[in-house]
């Protein structure tokens, strides 16, 4: 076969996406809600197909690295649209279109009753094109543009539901706070653009020793510790790193189907395999790699308390998300790069399936997403229940599914790294593992098992049970057309929303044991690698060097699991859970007042959004309104005024000399002339 894949069939994978949103965006009532889901279906499922095509290419030599379209030259500086195919990129590919088809069928059920159903899969299918745009790229350009594409998709769902002021509220503060990242992105790109004279990634990838020897002029710092330090603050605004986490939370406020699809495969991964994609440069310095793990040990541990406090079951698995992608960044900090992109793509799939499963339950709940108004659903959603139950295990690390395979590289690369700032890494992931667990847990017995909650009024400090206590009915679809809570029993969704569920709950059990070899200790990313000196196995920090010695198969690293320390706090966490949520209910509010201290700083979210309130947006506000009235009033309107003004005086007075009569102007003459004669004689006569 070729080496060389074909530009046409690599074209297709993103275009297919953008032609059924165009369709069904731009003439979404002409051909129907039917019409609309059909064509993005479809337009998703030749994606997902080709890429798998693509994907079996590169494991067997195939590769891409090329122009697709040139837009402009300046100087010796190319911009071109370009394609970069490798193993990483064909990886990323198949889990994007599989986990966007799965939502785009999951949407039929969940978006049946909404007004906005075209809307919506024209938006989710511009979603997957802009992140086929970004992991497809081979240049910073297209990069930046598939990087703040995703960005303005996620503004429009998050805040889908633009009538209602949370909506707008969440997606202007994920917008905003985006931006802070891409600002250190754009200033990463920038300084290799200005050292490195290229946009494109081979380009810099091979100058990146002569990089390293460079200092960032006026300063004494490597320029490349600069660089990519810029870079990975775009990662950290768009995979949800402390302290710029603070917009991914409320991102909630958009449809579920968009919370998978923004929390499992796409948008907060994008960092994620963007510093993979780097990682020829991040190895070039210490500096950098201590900083990337040092934030992702504090987004694991700090995030994952965080979700303890959650009562609604699509904010415990947000939080949930964020401490995962501090496992997966911590991994690319001790240069186990291999291990994070494992963890990417079985966090894709039980990520997904958790999300998804929590519409299920949202469904059937009839849009009440307060698992204090819950319990005891398994016997009434039994597809949901246990599809959900192996989301939960997969995401505390039970041994044999897939999060477990991931996950313990995670804490094992941690461990054996040497790097500054690993120490409290291999702590925060460690003691991450029970906190998940407990968290984890805590909804699953709080929604599926225990008393039924549902049947009498709702709690008093639920959205719902507050709107009740008012008089307001609730709708989680903005549309008004309510649901009487106590007229319905729950139920078991159709069967386009659980059929998802069961596809993903599959890969999110197997996956991990098929993969773990090829990917963490074989030669899967040495498929289709274009660049000699892109290297996913850091030669500084060898931690999978040590690891693979030890490894021999899937089936006995997980046997051996039992004899270590994460396995047995997963299990404390769900017993515990277990004994505070379903045996000694009446424990948890007695914790809650004794520790009030502490539950109310993390209730609070550590005062982060107050934070931001305060010093961000209050100064900002302070800052533009001292410029409006001291710099634009003051001074700007001021000259420009007083300009006006000056120049309406001066006509004023020459108003008077211009009166039009003939005599007048005779006198001035006159008067002139007797005025230069006097000036005359007298400077004559001196």
């Amino acid at each position: 076969m070729s080496t060389t894949l074909n530009e046409n069939l690599l074209l297709a994978i993103p275009l297919a996406p953008l032609a059924g949103c165009l369709i069904a965006g731009l003439f979404g009532k002409a051909v129907g809600r039917k019409g609309s889901h059909r064509v993005t279906i479809l337009g998703v499922m030749i994606s997902f197909v080709l890429s798998a095509i693509v994907f079996f290419d590169v494991m067997n030599g195939a590769s891409f690295n090329g122009t697709i379209y040139e837009w402009m030259n300046v100087g010796s500086l190319k911009m071109e649209v370009g394609f970069l195919v490798d193993s990483l990129t064909a990886m990323m590919m198949v889990i994007v279109t599989f986990v966007s088809l799965m939502v785009h069928i999951y949407t039929i059920g969940y978006m049946a009753d909404d007004d906005g159903y075209e809307r919506f899969f024209s938006y989710i299918s511009l979603f997957t094109f802009s992140m086929l745009m970004l992991v497809m790229s081979n240049n910073f350009l297209q990069l930046f543009f598939g990087w703040e594409a995703v960005g303005l998709v996620s503004y429009l769902l998050i805040g889908f539901y633009y009538t209602r002021e949370s909506a707008i509220y969440a997606n202007m503060k994920a917008f905003i706070v985006n931006r802070v990242g891409d600002f250190g992105f754009l200033l990463g790109i920038g300084l290799l653009l200005a050292f490195g004279g290229s946009l494109n990634y081979g380009d810099i990838f091979a100058q990146g020793t002569k990089l390293a020897g460079m200092t960032l002029p006026g300063t004494d710092w490597g320029l490349l510790t600069v660089a990519c330090i810029c870079l990975f603050i775009g990662a950290m605004g768009k995979s949800a790193q402390f302290p710029l986490h603070v917009w991914l939370p409320d991102s909630m406020e958009g449809p579920t189907p968009i919370s998978a699809l923004i929390h499992a495969a796409t948008m907060v991964t994008a960092g994620i395999f963007m510093v993979t994609r780097m990682s020829p440069l991040f190895e070039l310095s210490d500096s950098a790699l201590s900083f990337v793990t040092v934030i992702g040990a504090i987004t694991a541990l700090f995030m994952g308390f965080l979700g303890v406090v959650q009562n609604d079951i699509k904010r415990v698995v947000a939080y949930s998300t964020l401490s995962q992608l501090g496992y997966m960044t911590v991994a690319l900090g001790v240069s186990a790069y291999p291990v994070a992109v494992f963890h990417l793509a079985t966090h894709a799939f039980f990520k997904a399936l958790l999300f998804l499963g929590a519409g299920s339950v949202i469904i059937g709940m009839h849009h009440d997403q307060d698992m204090r108004n819950m319990g005891g659903l398994r016997k009434y959603m039994p597809i949901t229940w246990i599809t959900s139950l192996v989301g939960s295990l997969a995401l505390i690390g039970t041994p044999f599914f897939s999060g477990f395979y991931s996950k313990d590289s995670i804490i094992d690369a941690v461990k054996l790294s040497h790097l500054p700032g690993s120490g409290f890494a291999y702590f925060a992931v460690v003691a991450s593992v029970f906190v998940t667990a407990l968290y984890s847990f805590r909804m699953y017995f709080m929604v599926f098992h225990g008393e039924e909650r549902f049947r009498g009024p709702k709690h008093p400090e639920s959205p719902m049970g507050i709107e009740a206590a008012h008089g307001h009915g609730h709708d989680d679809h903005g549309h008004g057309h309510g649901h009487d809570d106590h007229a319905h029993e729950p139920h078991e969704t159709p069967w386009v929303v659980w059929v998802p569920l069961v596809l993903l709950a599959i890969p999110s059990v197997v996956i991990g044991a098929i993969a773990v070899g090829p990917m963490l200790f074989g030669d899967f990313f040495s498929h289709g690698v274009v660049f000699d000196k892109v290297i996913f196995i850091g030669e500084n920090h060898p931690a999978l060097h040590e690891m693979a010695e030890e490894f021999h198969g899937w089936a006995a690293m997980g046997l051996h699991s039992v004899s270590g320390l994460p396995v047995w706090l997963a299990l404390a966490g769900v017993v515990v859970a277990w004994f505070l949520y379903l045996k000694r209910t009446d424990l948890p509010p007695v914790i809650r007042q004794r520790f009030s201290g502490i539950y109310t700083l993390l209730d609070n979210k550590y005062y982060f959004d107050k934070i931001n309130e305060v010093v961000f947006a209050k100064g900002a506000v302070a800052i533009g309104r001292g410029l409006w009235k001291e710099g634009d009033e003051a001074v700007i309107d001021g000259i420009v005024n007083g300009s006006a003004r000056f120049v309406g005086w001066f006509a004023g007075v020459i108003r008077f000399l211009q009166s039009g009569y003939i005599y007048h102007y005779a006198f001035a003459m006159i008067i002139g002339m007797l005025g230069l004669l006097t000036l005359f004689v007298t400077l004559g006569g001196k």
